[in-house]
């Protein structure tokens, strides 16, 4: 279940990478950039969360596993 709801979440970031590609940014006509900035730190927490939720679950697969032998 730790492995889907891992999966789950580096889905949704890199959703939040994708979307910000897709809408892109420009220069509006009095000179200021207009982007999603929000999403990149987004894109960025998200999958940073689902490898640690990711790599502790296969460390406390692993310690399972040695402690059954």
């Amino acid at each position: 279940m730790k492995n889907f709801f891992a999966l789950i979440i580096f889905i949704i970031g890199s959703g939040c990478a994708i979307i910000y590609n897709i809408i892109g940014s420009e220069v509006s006509s009095d000179g200021t950039l207009v982007e999603p900035f929000f999403l990149i730190p987004l894109s960025y927490f998200f999958i940073a969360i689902s490898i640690v939720i990711g790599l502790l679950s296969v460390i406390l697969k692993f310690k399972k596993i040695n402690d059954e032998k």
